[in-house]
């Protein structure tokens, strides 16, 4: 499947009542807490000495996924637009890889 696929396919169990500044305000807030709920996993496995809960945290990843499906399409931009231009900007910050000084000593 590839991201445009995914997006259209999560995208059936959008909510049709809201609108564009609805699904935007809905998706970022969903990114967050899905991602809250994703560090919550690490945390209990990190700091309190749970084991780690892969098949949750996988869980979690998906809804992530799904906001951020929602969020791109609430900014008209495909799923597979918003990775290009992520691997774009990378490329361009670390073009032989990543390395630590092209971290410290960033030019954006």
């Amino acid at each position: 499947m590839t991201l445009n696929e995914y997006q259209k396919l999560a995208l059936t169990t959008l909510n049709p009542a809201l609108n564009k500044k609805d699904v935007l305000i809905n998706g970022v807030m969903g990114l967050c807490g899905e991602s809250g709920e994703a560090i919550d996993i690490v945390k209990r496995h990190l700091a309190q000495g749970h084991e780690l809960d892969r098949e949750h945290l996988i869980k979690e990843l998906g809804d992530v996924a799904w906001y951020l499906a929602e969020t791109a399409f609430a900014l008209d931009v495909s799923l597979e637009e918003v990775c290009q231009r992520n691997i774009d900007k990378l490329k361009a910050r670390y073009p032989e890889g990543f390395s630590a000084e092209r971290s410290i000593h960033r030019t954006e």
